[in-house]
């Protein structure tokens, strides 16, 4: 169970709805498939009754995919840049989404990020941490928003300024003292992304050592939001707690007119 209860793994519809819309049926096989991958994990994991939260990254398909994804029983949606996500996530207000912005973040755009967001899991910086802060009491003050989740990214890159992005690992504990001392954020615990062309055993089992040296000072700060398609079985092996899968669900990214 996550914390938001457990997944409902049920996409059964009608099947005419597929026949109307061959792009819900799509989506429902992908979703299928991916959720029978994530089931076989889990089951390997013996994490049957702790099972990942999934989070589907929609970035650069049009808000029609996330009205499907919702009525087959997706609540919360990933996206990285915060135009497309301020966007869709005002479109789609009716649907009560949990919106994840994944992305790397510029703090300018933290006062735009708060007023959608769920949950922010690219903090990598202390300038960013206090920039949310400082956006989140002015977003409490004027709709008495709850706090928003934080989870730290990461570098596991021998490089810590990769292109991938994230805080070298010396610093997560100043970014968590930060993140824990503001009222208006919640330290949920760390994400980061498998090194292209890394074993992701061995990337994930870092994450894995740096969480457990995380939660010993904070126990609050127990997620890592880690795997995406290619590797999320080794993900919910090496203890993820929120998987941000894309191209297996939607499929290739559309064509940028």
């Amino acid at each position: 169970m996550n914390e938001h209860g457990p997944i409902n793994w049920s996409i059964n519809g009608p099947a005419e709805s597929g026949r109307r819309d061959p792009r819900l049926a799509e989506l429902r096989e992908r979703l299928a498939a991916v959720r029978l991958r994530i089931d076989g994990a889990v089951a390997a994991a013996g994490r049957q009754q702790n099972p990942p939260q999934l989070i589907v990254v929609t970035k650069f398909h049009p808000a029609d995919d996330v009205r499907r994804l919702a009525s087959l029983g997706i609540a919360d949606i990933g996206e990285n840049r915060d135009q497309e996500a301020a966007g869709k996530a005002v479109g789609l207000h009716d649907l009560g989404l949990r919106w994840h912005f994944i992305g790397q973040l510029q703090s300018n755009k933290a006062k735009s990020v708060v007023k959608y967001a769920h949950a922010v899991h690219s903090v990598d910086r202390l300038q960013l941490a206090a920039a949310l802060a400082k956006a989140m009491a002015a977003e409490r003050e004027r709709t008495g928003r709850t706090p928003l989740e934080c989870f730290i990214q990461v570098s596991l890159e021998d490089d810590a300024d990769g292109h991938r992005g994230g805080a070298r690992p010396a610093d997560v504990p100043a970014l968590a003292e930060e993140l824990a001392g503001s009222k208006d954020l919640r330290l949920a615990g760390i994400m980061a992304v498998a090194p292209l062309g890394a074993d992701p055993d061995a990337a994930f089992g870092q994450l894995a050592g740096i969480s457990a040296r995380l939660t010993a000072g904070h126990p609050e700060a127990s997620g890592i939001s880690a795997g995406m398609s290619q590797d999320l079985e080794a993900a919910i092996r090496f203890g993820a707690t929120h998987l941000r899968i894309g191209s297996d669900i939607l499929g290739p990214r559309p064509a940028l007119g």
